[in-house]
């Protein structure tokens, strides 16, 4: 147990409830900590073992003001959370890890991921609705696609779509491309429905190939899907969302957050890592949490910590008030500008000050998931009243909200705006006014040219001053008043400079976009009740894009006002939507030609922003939702918001944008308590019932897993081979031969598998040998729970540079047969002749982001050491989590001044008492002796090593 236990105590107001009482026992140190540190020292103090957590740990923590990038502290999070495939090969390790403890006489079912595991399963199950009924529309529209976003529309019966064919930001990675065998008895239960425009109900048209094609998609992911489901049953600790639950996968992330765990009556703090590029989104919640690769998850799943070097943390301050016009995407947009130039690349980055609680969860969950772009790890915002109203739209009950409040303020996690002189001291400090985010457009030719709306007539006039060029349309002085009368619809109208006559409201790929498409509804909604009417002339649309935009307009009731001001729905391919896309009139395109007039379009969406509108007109605008709205009522952008009325409403009231604008608090209210609660508790419901198929999925009820021998997907991996009761003292390397002889900077992407299986390499023998055609064979991403194909395309990548073949080739030299063979294939034989092999290489050994077969590809190819100049150290610490002792030359030593050639054989000797960084001799077959440094940073490194790997010394811990 804890050292730490005298700290537990009970919750005031919950006596039940217990819990470390981190603040007492870190006293004043405590409470000048930022809170995402508060977040590591309370998980260090809690998972205190004196092993694989140490005091020293949780004591470097405490004083992070001085140690912060000085020291490296095991992080042990709450719970993981991972996208898809990405789980298959921990999951199909933790089904061998059954089978292996069994054989060695333990007892399998204590075998079981040690921290809460949710699985999304949606990644190559659902292709984006929208997308595809868009692309087959005949005309395209609807925004950006964002290729993570898997999102799903609404209320409709929707049928498949044609599997990915690899076009997308995928590169077929996604598994969506993969041959169906089996049509087995799920081809029966999928009704031919057509698919639906969420708005209009009515047919989209389709290309062919979906009809053929939808049958397979569940079958062609089914064997995968059956293992999963195998999983979900047999596993304590791993929960399941099956595919075509999801809303957006940002809901999926909230649906799973805990903010603060109750295990048993015991709190503690919510936490979490995930292979999912978009983890980082729950540090909008107050939960700490951030991406990791699929190895580092696994080992959090086996109960090892994540190791990080103790993070600077910059403190972003907020002040002031957002002005009223402001958008959520213009505050989200300054922020995360101001971030990237204030240098927060690999460090934490938290907010605190008074202008916090003006942010809603959206946009605080949006800087947050847009992290990679200003290089921070994460950006956290403590929990306040904001979060905890946003928890109870979310569908957390009363007694947990009541538990969680008073849990955090006990740990001073909670953040209070009054006791804001309590502020944590931080690495730096960035300081955003928020009064100084000010609404712009671009335009009128470039969108890189922004224009401060409320300087957008008088920089309109000058454009029609200025020489034709990039911003000027030169228009003689005389004639920029001109006014040309024009028919139409028996009224007449009178069109001058700066008219509008298009309209669009477009979704687009800003995800605290639905909040902003929600203001443009409720502007409308505002504008009809006061009595503003659009002008017939102006083409007007709206295009939602995806699903959680179609779920926010549907929910909040805004729909019938947009429709009313002219804004109807197109962009789905429905014939509805399709009609609504007309020309321009005729009447005013040749109003338009005849008085030479420089008329405007007005969109909220960057998609083909010259190209879309019609060629009369020839001034376009990019706007927020709300302002497209504004503009188009007003009829011109030629107006100053400020002074100038947008038109008359009942009774010949003069409105102004100001009377109709809809306040942060109102579009705050209206998200919260209508669109938000509708959404979770849709979600839930979704949850109860399941999905259909995945219901009826049949899937072996066994402890251990019924492995289908037949299988490409799925198959036993070997990693615990050797697993006996008891550790081996490492067992020396003799007469190794060098496997490769590599240069300087070797990626993990010349180690790993990855991308598509290339024709002529082993992997793709293999899968021949199985009788598959090439078109059969899919990526190398899908297949990753094949630890057969995953082998062969270790080192199969073509720039691999081998030493021994002198050009790149994914290549070797097998020396006692001196053939040029695959690397998989001379490791095949070198393993059938019982001679073990090394890794030559230079500097940086293992850059490049962390793959979880960078590491355990080379352990399955008989690699036994690698000998290197540097390692990265991410890839260090794999070599040594699955059984490869990293060892480096001394300072100043490489193959070249040791004078190797790579063709001698090599013996390493480990003493049974192996030290840290310790010194070792290796003897060459030449009569050789050089000394080279153990690469172990300390004992628990050396544990693992001694137990072949983090997967057999987890394994052993059930025997």
């Amino acid at each position: 147990g804890s050292p730490y236990q005298p700290a537990i105590e009970a919750l005031e107001s919950h006596p039940e409830k217990k819990f470390y009482n981190v603040s007492k026992l870190g006293g004043a140190k405590y409470d000048t900590l930022p809170y995402s540190i508060r977040v590591l020292f309370e998980s260090s103090v809690r998972n205190c073992d004196g092993f694989l957590v140490k005091e020293t740990d949780a004591m470097n923590i405490l004083d992070w003001k001085t140690k912060q990038n000085h020291v490296e502290v095991p992080f042990c999070p709450a719970r993981v959370v991972l996208q898809d495939f990405t789980g298959i090969p921990a999951m199909v390790d933790f089904a061998a890890m059954r089978e292996a403890v069994r054989n060695a006489g333990g007892d399998p079912v204590k075998v079981n991921p040690a921290c809460p595991t949710d699985l999304t399963v949606d990644h190559s199950l659902q292709i984006d609705f929208g997308k595809c009924a868009i692309q087959n529309a005949p005309n395209p529209g609807g925004g950006e696609q964002k290729p993570l976003a898997r999102l799903s529309p609404l209320k409709p019966p929707l049928r498949k779509l044609p599997p990915c064919r690899g076009q997308g930001s995928c590169q077929g990675s996604c598994g969506a491309g993969e041959a169906g065998r089996s049509s087995g008895p799920f081809s029966a239960q999928i009704e031919n429905t057509p698919i639906l425009c969420p708005f209009h109900l009515q047919p989209v048209p389709e290309p062919e190939t979906v009809l053929k094609n939808q049958e397979m998609e569940f079958g062609r992911n089914r064997e995968r899907l059956q293992f999963f489901k195998w999983s979900s049953k047999v596993f304590e600790n791993i929960s399941i969302i099956p595919p075509e639950i999801g809303m957006a996968h940002q809901v999926n992330l909230e649906y799973l957050s805990r903010v603060v765990f109750d295990v048993k009556d015991f709190l503690h703090p919510d936490s979490v890592v995930g292979t999912d590029s978009h983890t980082t989104m729950v540090n909008g919640l107050g939960i700490l949490g951030w991406g990791v690769g699929g190895i580092e998850t696994e080992a959090v799943m086996l109960g090892m910590p994540l190791t990080l070097t103790l993070p600077e943390v910059v403190g972003c301050e907020l002040t002031g008030t957002v002005s009223p016009f402001a958008t959520s995407i213009d505050i989200v947009l300054s922020i995360t500008k101001h971030l990237r130039q204030a240098d927060v690349a690999g460090k934490f980055v938290e907010f605190f000050g008074s202008g916090v609680s003006q942010l809603s969860v959206a946009d605080r969950t949006t800087i947050a998931n847009m992290c990679p772009e200003y290089g921070a790890i994460l950006s956290f915002f403590p929990v306040d009243n904001v979060t905890l109203k946003h928890l109870k739209h979310a569908g957390f009950d009363k007694a947990k909200l009541e538990v969680t409040e008073a849990y955090l303020k006990a740990v001073k996690l909670f953040r209070n705006d009054e006791s804001s002189s309590r502020e944590p001291q931080y690495s730096q400090v960035v300081q955003v006014s928020l009064s100084s985010i000010i609404p712009y457009v671009s335009g009128p030719k470039r969108s890189q040219d922004r224009v401060a709306v409320n300087n957008m007539k008088s920089d309109f006039q000058a454009c029609l001053n200025e020489k034709s060029g990039v911003k000027g349309f030169q228009i003689a002085a005389e004639k920029q008043n001109d006014i040309v009368p024009v028919q139409y619809e028996g009224n007449e109208y009178k069109l001058s400079h700066g008219c509008v006559v298009i309209a669009a409201v477009i979704s687009c790929t800003n995800n605290c976009n639905p909040s902003v498409m929600l203001a443009a509804g409720l502007l409308a909604k505002k504008a009809v009740e006061a009595g503003l009417v659009v002008k017939p002339y102006i083409r007007t649309s709206l295009s939602p894009g995806s699903g959680m935009v179609t779920h926010y307009l549907s929910s909040s009731g805004v729909l019938p006002y947009l429709s009313k001001l002219g804004f109807e729905v197109v962009g789905y391919g429905c014939s509805t939507c399709v009609g609504n896309m007309a020309p321009l009139p005729e009447a005013i395109r040749n109003a338009i030609k005849q008085g030479d007039l420089i008329a405007c379009g007005v969109l909220s969406g960057t998609k083909n922003f010259e190209g879309r509108l019609c060629d009369c007109v020839r001034a376009n605008y990019l706007a927020s939702p709300p302002l497209v709205v504004a503009y188009a009522i007003a009829g011109t952008v030629h107006i100053d918001f400020d002074t100038e009325p947008l038109g008359t409403g009942f009774n010949g009231k003069s409105i102004y944008l100001r009377d109709i604008w809809p306040t942060r608090q109102e579009l705050h209210a209206v998200e919260e308590e209508r669109v938000i609660s509708s959404m979770f508790k849709e979600l839930k419901e979704k949850m109860e019932k399941g999905n259909k198929r995945w219901n009826l999925l049949e899937a072996p009820e066994s402890t251990l897993f019924p492995w289908d021998l037949k299988s490409t997907y799925i198959r036993c991996p070997s990693f615990f081979d050797k697993l006996a009761k008891e550790a081996v003292p490492p067992q020396a390397v003799e007469n190794a031969h060098v496997l490769l002889f590599l240069g300087d900077s070797v990626t993990t992407d010349h180690i790993s598998p990855a991308g598509s299986i290339a024709r002529s390499s082993a992997a793709a023998k293999y899968l021949t040998s199985k009788g598959l055609t090439p078109r059969e064979f899919n990526s190398y991403g899908a297949r990753r729970g094949n630890d057969a194909v995953m082998t062969r395309g270790t080192f199969a990548n073509i720039k691999l540079l081998n030493k021994f073949i002198g050009k790149p080739a994914p290549k070797t030299i097998h020396f006692p047969s001196g053939q040029t063979l695959d690397v998989f294939e001379a490791a095949e034989l070198y393993q059938k002749e019982g001679i073990p092999v090394i890794i030559l290489a230079g500097k940086k050994y293992g850059l490049g982001s962390s793959r979880d077969w960078a590491a355990k590809g080379p352990f399955l190819l008989g690699v036994k050491a690698v000998l290197a100049e540097s390692y990265e150290k991410v890839h260090r610490s794999q070599l040594i989590g699955i059984g490869i002792a990293p060892l480096q030359f001394r300072p100043g030593e490489n193959p070249s001044t040791l004078g190797l050639t790579g063709r001698e054989q090599f013996s390493i000797l480990f003493p049974p008492d192996l030290l840290p960084r310790m010194t070792l001799d290796i003897k060459t077959s030449t009569g050789k002796v050089f000394s080279v440094i153990a690469l172990f940073e300390n004992n628990m490194e050396i544990t693992l090593y001694k137990n072949g790997g983090s997967l057999n010394f987890v394994a052993r811990r059930f025997l």
